[in-house]
């Protein structure tokens, strides 16, 4: 069996409306929205009608109706007594009986006469007095309160069915066992209670007046198209008074004067809970409690929202003054005689769902984590769904609430978060003036770098040796125009897409790139290899810039025609001379000291020397 009433996660915006009128605290929250907790739920349905979001709502029964009527088994439909309150609109009781009949339905039947039956039986039950005091249970959340938290009391409960129960009995009992039941009802906790009945009292599936009238709709009946139609019999008597307060006691003339009677109405939750306690704990209240917790059966949650509740019961009244007149009440006596012979008893078992109360320490450390540890800030709001803090903090410890559900304790974090917000916006302002202050710093440096950028390549473009400088996986940072030119059309080709061929793969250029490799891997500069490319012969120094990640190589065509001539040797001094600052400045930026320069120009100058003094011999 699915759970009566549940609620609707996406939907909820806690405001604990649902927890305020809850009388057993059987909602809490939960993973950010309120969930009922059904082993605690009396199935009043009163959180589905204070919903304002239409959170929650209770188990829908029309597609199991609709499977019923459209079976082969004979269906009937009991209507609950304040169908005439609900159908205030329409202007005879006829038309919405026939509406219903319009729905597929083989017999319609007004359970006024169950009620005239079980009010019979609550007679002759307080008449045969013997000390013991009864609680009415003809309202479904009645017995289910009791059994769940008083359970002492489940022996006071009243021996009997409800109204709708005896009248299931009595529709197989005049129209054949076959026939399936159907409850139409303001009353939700009724749609729990039926599956409690079994055999001849079982009803097969109960719908408010709300899903009625859905129903209604969903298949475009209206009283502009149905003819009157009147109950099926048996028909009730002032049965039909069992919406409104002492209806069922009217019924059958219980004696309720204030000085000889014996019976205390109580209708509504305040009520409701209070006459319970004080039947439980006042030896003086020695009477017998005649109970409904909503306001009347007119007022259920079931039935459509906004009604008026002294428009209702005038309607109901009203109605039942008409079907007064017209009762043949030689047959409503022969047909009470015949069906009061049916087993309408009922046994009650408690399900004790109390929890247990926690220790007093551990509700004052509760009340101090709260900021309520003063006895004058333990009054309570009630915002959180309970009456004070202490019964919120009972609460917390049984596992029902938790600390946001207080507005104050909620208030007070909120504006410690606020004071900590307050501190990190001072902080990140602070924040971005530094950081302002830095981009300032970085663009300047930016531009420097791209100064510096352009200064190392113009210097770079100026020395007439090839020069390039790759980074550990062998791809080009930098080179100048003689590295270009030096390695051929194509390479002058990407360097007008790419300048300083930035980013191309050294071992796509030349095929000496294991030189540079040698020297990212083991940190040693290679200086002065010569190596044959092509027609000509290149003398190759490869250093390192940053170790393993940066290496430079410059290359020289000892083949060309300005380095074999003797010149060479005047114009590597002045190279020298006149390059010193430029390839210190070099070394600078790149990381690497001018003296390695130094070393390799010098090393022109000798190697020159040698050809030329070969010639000469």
């Amino acid at each position: 069996m699915s759970q009566l009433v549940v609620v609707d996660p996406e939907k909820c915006n806690l405001s604990f409306t649902c927890i305020r009128v809850c009388p057993v605290k059987a909602i809490k929250v939960e993973d950010n929205h309120a969930k009922v907790v059904a082993e605690r739920c009396i199935d009043c349905g009163h959180c589905v009608t204070v919903c304002a979001q239409n959170a929650i709502s209770y188990r829908n029964e029309k597609e199991r109706v609709r499977a019923l009527i459209g079976s082969d088994k004979p269906t009937a439909a009991i209507c609950d007594p304040s169908i005439s309150g609900e159908f205030a609109d329409i202007s005879d009781y006829r038309k919405f009986v026939a509406m219903i009949r319009a729905l597929g339905f083989d017999y319609v039947l007004d359970t006024a006469f169950g009620v005239d039956l079980i009010a019979y039986k609550y007679k002759n039950l307080l008449n045969d007095f013997h000390g013991k005091y009864y609680i009415h249970t003809v309202c479904p959340p009645v017995p289910w309160f009791v059994e769940k938290f008083h359970p002492e009391l489940v022996e006071n409960l009243a021996p009997l069915v409800p109204p709708y129960v005896a009248m299931s009995k009595v529709v197989r009992e005049m129209y054949g066992h076959e026939v399936q039941v159907v409850y139409i009802t303001s009353c939700v906790a009724a749609k729990d209670d039926a599956r409690m009945h079994k055999e001849n009292g079982r009803v097969e599936g109960v719908i408010t007046f709300i899903e009625l009238r859905e129903m209604f709709s969903e298949n475009g009946i209206s009283e502009n198209f149905v003819e009157f139609s009147d109950f099926d019999p048996p028909v009730g008597r002032k049965g039909g008074l069992f919406p409104i307060r002492r209806g069922m006691l009217q019924a059958v003339d219980i004696n309720q004067e204030l000085l000889s009677g014996d019976i205390i109405s109580a209708n509504g939750k305040t009520d409701f809970l209070q006459s319970i306690e004080e039947f439980k704990r006042e030896t003086g209240l020695k009477q017998h409690l005649d109970l409904f917790y909503c306001d009347g059966c007119v007022m259920g949650p079931g039935m459509s929202p906004g009604g008026k509740k002294f428009l209702r019961r005038s309607e109901v009244i009203n109605y039942v003054n008409r079907r007064l007149k017209g009762i043949d009440l030689v047959n409503w006596h022969e047909q009470i005689e015949r069906f009061s012979t049916l087993d309408f008893s009922r046994k009650f078992n408690g399900q004790d769902r109390r929890l247990p109360y926690p220790a007093e320490n551990e509700i004052r450390r509760v009340l101090n984590d709260m900021g309520k540890g003063k006895m004058e800030d333990q009054l309570g709001c009630g915002a959180c769904g309970y009456p004070s803090c202490r019964e919120f903090a009972v609460a917390h410890l049984q596992g029902l609430t938790n600390y946001e559900m207080c507005y104050t304790y909620t208030i007070q974090k909120l504006h410690t978060f606020i004071s900590k917000v307050n501190a990190a916006n001072d902080k990140l302002k602070r924040t971005k003036e530094a950081l302002k202050e830095s981009e300032e710093k970085a663009r300047t440096g930016e531009t420097h770098a791209l100064e510096s950028a352009e200064i190392t390549t113009a210097m770079l473009d100026k020395i007439s040796a090839g020069v390039v400088l790759v980074d550990e996986n062998l791809r080009v940072i930098e080179s100048n125009r003689a590295f270009i030119n030096m390695v051929g059309e194509d390479a002058q080709t990407i360097n007008e897409l790419i300048p300083g061929l930035k980013g191309a793969e050294l071992a796509s250029l030349v095929p000496f790139y294991r030189l540079f490799a040698t020297v990212l891997q083991s940190g040693q500069d290679l200086l002065n290899r010569d190596t044959p490319y092509g027609d000509s012969i290149l003398n190759i120094s490869v250093f390192t810039i940053k170790k393993q990640r940066v290496v430079g190589g410059i290359i020289r065509d000892l083949t060309a025609p300005d380095v074999r001539k003797e010149e060479v040797i005047n114009r590597a001094r002045e190279v020298i001379r006149e390059n010193l600052e430029t390839v210190q400045q070099i070394a600078f930026l790149l990381g690497e000291s001018a003296s390695k320069t130094e070393k390799i120009l010098t090393s022109i100058i000798d190697a020159q020397k040698l050809g030329s003094k070969e010639e000469e011999g």
